[in-house]
């Protein structure tokens, strides 16, 4: 299995001048510290991939031991070519991904690694206008997964796998993307011709995207002091 960081964006909606996954938590973390460290729990350090642009230095100076593929065109493309850049190195294996500004509780990767199937962690108690919104097939796979999903039955949250014999469909899929697509619209082409995703619900733990500052302090609410 291999592990995949999205941290390439520029991150403007939270108004921090360095890159939004070297953000400091109520714990003394960053947010993407706290993401490789558990990571590390489930894949080697060497099986850990991170997509930069923006200020790229900054992270490969705080995270020297992990592998970096650069997207060059991070301020005019969105997280589906990131992935697709990523997802072209490590083609052959079990894929987790993450979005490098969600804060979470290891029981989220647990239930991700533990699933068969390729899957997308969700959260079913919330379901706001601006998030990416999915609902169901009869067969309890993943039907529709964007931001204007209608009747939706919750969120994703950023936490995703895809198993290897899914890996070419996706890669072809995410190749089909606009430069402005984020990666679901992969999700959802790679759905429309045949793919089975599953939702992972970890509603009852700790998992928020951190897009704007009333996240990050919902976010440090719920970890507290170190």
């Amino acid at each position: 299995m291999r592990a995949i960081i999205l941290a390439a964006g520029i991150g403007s909606r939270l108004g921090n001048p360095r890159p939004k996954p070297l953000t400091k938590l109520s714990t003394g973390e960053m947010i993407m510290g706290r993401q490789v460290e558990y990571l590390k729990q489930v894949v080697s350090v060497d099986d850990i991939f991170v997509v930069i642009g923006f200020k790229k230095d900054l992270i490969m100076e705080e995270f020297s031991e992990l592998t970096y593929v650069f997207n060059n065109v991070y301020d005019r493309t969105n997280t589906s070519k990131s992935l697709l850049k990523a997802m072209r190195k490590v083609r052959a294996d079990d894929v987790i991904w993450l979005n490098g500004d969600v804060v979470f509780d290891p029981e989220v990767l647990a239930r991700v690694v533990a699933s068969k199937t390729s899957c997308m962690a969700v959260n079913t108690s919330s379901v706001a206008e601006e998030e990416v919104k999915y609902t169901l097939s009869t067969d309890g796979s993943i039907n529709e997964v964007s931001k204007t999903v209608q009747n939706a039955l919750g969120e994703s949250v950023g936490i995703n796998k895809i198993i290897s014999s899914d890996v070419p469909l996706f890669i072809e899929m995410l190749e089909r993307c606009d430069d402005n697509d984020y990666f679901e619209r992969g999700i959802e082409f790679a759905i429309n011709a045949g793919l089975k995703i599953y939702p992972v619900d970890v509603s009852d733990v700790l998992c928020i995207e951190v897009d704007f500052t009333e996240d990050l302090e919902k976010a440090n609410n719920e970890l507290g002091e170190a």
